[in-house]
C-alpha cells in the first residue's frame, strides 16, 4: 500500500475511461494523482461518468478532484487543459505512469510522443462499440480518427466498467512487481483476453 500511495500516476482525459479510472486508483490508495482534461461536464456525460447534474457545466477535472478530496481526503492535481505540442511534456513531468484515456486520435498521439521523449511508461485505454483495450505505448497503434470513442450512450456503461477493472489492475500490477500486460475486452461474450500485436 505505500508503493501505491507513493506512485505519481497522471490520467490524460476525464470523460468515461478517465473520471472512473482516476476515482478507481484513488479509492484504491492511490494518493498521487494528477488528472488532465479540458472539457466540462455535459449532461449527456452523466451515463457513463461519474459526475452529476449540479456538476454541469463546471470543469472535469476541478469536479472529480473535489469529489474525491470529499470522499477520501485524496488530493487529485486538477489539471483544466488541452494536452499539445506546447504544454504535453509539462504536463506528464514527474510522473511514474501516464494513463491515456483521451477521446480523440490527436490528444492520443500527443500524449504518447511525449512519454517517450520523457521516458515515462504510458498505457492506452480506449473504446469502440463493444470493444476496449488497455494497451502498453510499446504495443500500441494509434486509431484512425474515424474510431474516435464514443461513450456517452447508457449501454456503455458496463464496457466502461469491464475496462476501467482491466486497466486499474494492469496499473497495480505495474506498481507492484514492473510487469506490463496488456489486454483486449468484448462485452459482448465477457471476454478479457491478452492482447497480440
Amino acid at each position: 500500500m505505500e508503493s501505491i500511495a507513493s506512485f505519481r500516476v497522471t490520467v490524460c482525459g476525464a470523460g468515461a475511461l478517465g473520471g472512473n479510472v482516476t476515482e478507481s486508483l484513488a479509492r484504491g490508495g492511490y494518493r498521487k494523482l494528477r488528472l488532465v482534461d479540458r472539457d466540462r461536464v455535459e449532461e449527456r456525460n452523466l451515463s457513463t461518468q461519474p459526475y452529476y447534474r449540479s456538476d454541469v457545466g463546471a470543469p472535469k477535472a476541478r469536479v472529480l478532484a473535489g469529489a474525491l478530496y470529499r470522499a477520501l481526503g485524496a488530493e487529485v492535481d486538477a489539471q483544466v487543459a488541452e494536452l499539445d505540442d506546447r504544454n504535453a511534456g509539462k504536463l506528464v513531468a514527474e510522473s511514474d505512469l501516464v494513463v491515456d484515456t483521451f477521446d480523440n486520435s490527436a490528444s492520443r498521439r500527443r500524449v504518447g510522443e511525449a512519454c517517450r521523449e520523457a521516458g515515462i511508461p504510458c498505457l492506452h485505454m480506449g473504446l469502440a462499440a463493444d470493444y476496449a483495450e488497455v494497451i502498453w505505448d510499446e504495443l500500441y497503434r494509434v486509431p484512425s480518427a474515424r474510431q474516435d470513442d464514443v461513450c456517452d450512450y447508457p449501454l456503455a456503461r458496463n464496457l466502461v466498467t469491464l475496462a476501467v477493472a482491466v486497466g486499474c489492475e494492469v496499473t497495480t500490477g505495474f506498481v507492484r512487481d514492473g510487469s506490463r500486460r496488456s489486454y483486449t475486452v468484448t462485452l459482448g461474450d465477457l471476454k478479457v483476453e491478452p492482447y497480440s500485436s
